[in-house]
């Protein structure tokens, strides 16, 4: 099967196996709340800011820790967090009550989209499956997740079954 299709068939998977499992729509419309060690930049349009030192970012159910952050502005209000300094940990309720959890070395998070790319050593966890690999594409509006090895790395994943436990074995394997 080439490497194409298997990623649709990755995604329709996943899309399958999370119905229901919608990032919290209501953080969006919540205060962002950043917490770190150092800051360098303006909080303007004109360049990011840069924070370090154990960053804690927080909107609502969505929380997440990095050793660096780059925040961009628009017209004042946070569009686009690249956070680095690994691992970076990310972890949000979903619509439907349940947990999502991520790590990465590297995410890279558009708040007017919505979409986060995860790189490098990435996992994500849900009650209903969890997912690894070198760089994962989320969705967190729609649950639409697009997924790759790079390289020669491989995406790992298990779906757990709908009557069954609600934990999945860490890493997906």
């Amino acid at each position: 099967m080439s490497r194409h299709a298997a990623n649709w068939l990755l995604a329709a998977a996943l899309i399958a196996c999370s119905q229901g499992a919608l990032a919290r729509s209501s953080d969006r419309n919540q205060p962002m709340d950043i917490d770190a060690g150092a800051t360098s930049g303006t909080l303007d349009d004109r360049q990011p800011t840069v924070l370090s030192g154990g960053v804690t970012i927080k909107q609502g159910t969505l929380h997440i820790e990095a050793g660096q952050a780059t925040v961009s502005t628009r017209g004042g209000d946070p569009v686009r967090a690249v956070l680095t300094g690994g691992p970076v940990r990310l972890r949000q309720q979903m619509d439907d009550g349940t947990q999502m959890n991520a790590v990465a070395n590297k995410v890279d998070y558009d708040l007017t989209t919505e979409i986060v790319v995860f790189t490098d050593t990435v996992r994500i966890q849900q009650p209903r499956g969890s997912l690894s690999g070198e760089r994962v594409v989320y969705n967190m509006r729609t649950g639409q997740v697009n997924s790759g090895g790079e390289g020669n790395g491989r995406v790992k994943m298990r779906i757990v079954p709908r009557n069954a436990g609600t934990t999945p074995a860490p890493g997906g394997g």
